[in-house]
């Protein structure tokens, strides 16, 4: 098949995101790595009663509902109203927290965040390749879309990207066809005519193929297909093997 585009899932696809290196924080005798002690120290002005074990229940219980919401249709709950939920289980209302006060959660939250991600050197002149022959674009689940965009900026690699599709953006996630959908529709290319690339067998290539689009897994681990997922048209363990798929020398 003679594609036209590829679109690119963005965390640990393009980029990578290291769980591992997030900032450590102390909680009932436990130690968790978490954005919860940044983000506690930047809220405490704005509810100097609430202690760290309370506050990080709560922040961990918004993450859950989000997810849960989620897992219902795939609709994409926002950075914003996840803390909102945050307010909510604190016992506050909303609409009385001051609008700064979610403003610097946000930006607390996807500052330290964006300190541990980061584009393997050899991704930047595979796409300055790819981009060549083909248009590039990126459809990713995220909650919030800005923090996605600097990413891609500070990596240097946003100019190589025709399209950033962004479920906070959309409002619906992958597997979802419409966040798929209005990335092909932006290029003006067929689902047939563009290649999606991406690590989540469950939401990339499900996803991908809902909307008769041709898919690359990335499976570093050399995972099992998860049961009841159709195979990808290609599997790969890193993304340099893009090259051979695409004859890129």
């Amino acid at each position: 098949m003679s594609y036209r585009a590829v679109l690119f899932d963005l965390f640990d696809t393009l980029v990578m995101f290291h769980r591992d290196r997030l900032p450590e924080v102390q909680v009932n005798g436990r130690t968790i790595r978490s954005t919860a002690g940044h983000l506690h120290d930047a809220f405490r002005p704005f509810a100097p009663g609430v202690e760290l074990p309370v506050f990080v229940d709560a922040l961990f219980w918004s993450w859950q509902e989000a997810e849960r919401i989620r897992g219902e249709d795939h609709r994409e709950v926002g950075a914003p109203e996840r803390f909102g939920l945050l307010f909510q289980r604190l016992g506050l209302e909303p609409a009385a927290v001051p609008p700064e006060a979610r403003e610097l959660l946000l930006a607390t939250h996807m500052r330290e965040l964006s300190r541990v991600v980061e584009c393997p050197p050899h991704h930047r002149p595979l796409l300055a390749d790819l981009r060549e022959t083909y248009r590039l674009g990126v459809v990713s689940n995220f909650d919030y879309a800005p923090t996605c965009r600097a990413i891609l900026d500070r990596e240097g690699i946003a100019p190589l990207f025709e399209t950033v599709v962004i479920s906070d953006e959309v409002g619906w996630r992958k597997p979802k066809s419409l966040i798929f959908e209005t990335a092909l529709g932006r290029l003006g290319v067929r689902p047939a005519e563009a290649l999606f690339v991406g690590d989540r067998a469950d939401i990339d290539v499900v996803g991908a193929r809902g909307v008769g689009m041709p898919s690359v897994w990335i499976n570093r681990e050399a995972a099992g297909l998860p049961e009841h997922i159709p195979p990808p048209d290609f599997e790969i363990r890193d993304l340099k093997e893009l090259r051979a798929i695409l004859s890129i020398p």
